[in-house]
């Protein structure tokens, strides 16, 4: 009789409670790393062509927080400015006027993408 080692690369389903996004390594992917990097949920890894954010739950990027890191008025980092800085992404996302939230679980994010939770009866087809 054989065995053979489990595969670090094998199928899990349950839930990561994680999320997270890409970002290229530019001055405005370092700016927002930075920002990132105080969160108490949040890991930053640096990689040599992109930097790469994971959240556990929830966590918020603050466009304010971001102009104040790079020493710009209010209003100078904003969501399209965080797409271009972002390459991909997992979890929901939620843009906001004055920040980027992002959730680990869809049901966290339901408030903001009109999602109801409640199940509807399906009525048997005929």
């Amino acid at each position: 009789m054989t065995t053979t080692a489990a595969s670090r690369f094998e199928s899990n389903s349950t839930a990561s409670n994680m999320c997270g996004f890409t970002l290229m390594n530019s001055q405005v992917g370092v700016l927002i790393a930075h920002v990132l990097e105080r969160l108490d949920n949040v890991e930053v890894t640096h990689l040599p062509s992109m930097i790469r954010v994971d959240g556990r739950g929830r966590f918020d990027v603050v466009y304010a927080d971001v102009d104040e890191e790079a020493g710009e008025e209010e209003g100078w980092f904003n969501a399209a400015e965080f797409e271009e800085a972002m390459s991909t992404h997992y979890g929901r996302m939620v843009h906001l006027d004055d920040r980027t939230i992002m959730f680990a679980n869809p049901e966290d994010a339901a408030e903001y993408l009109d999602f109801d939770l409640k199940p509807v009866a399906q009525n048997p087809v005929s």
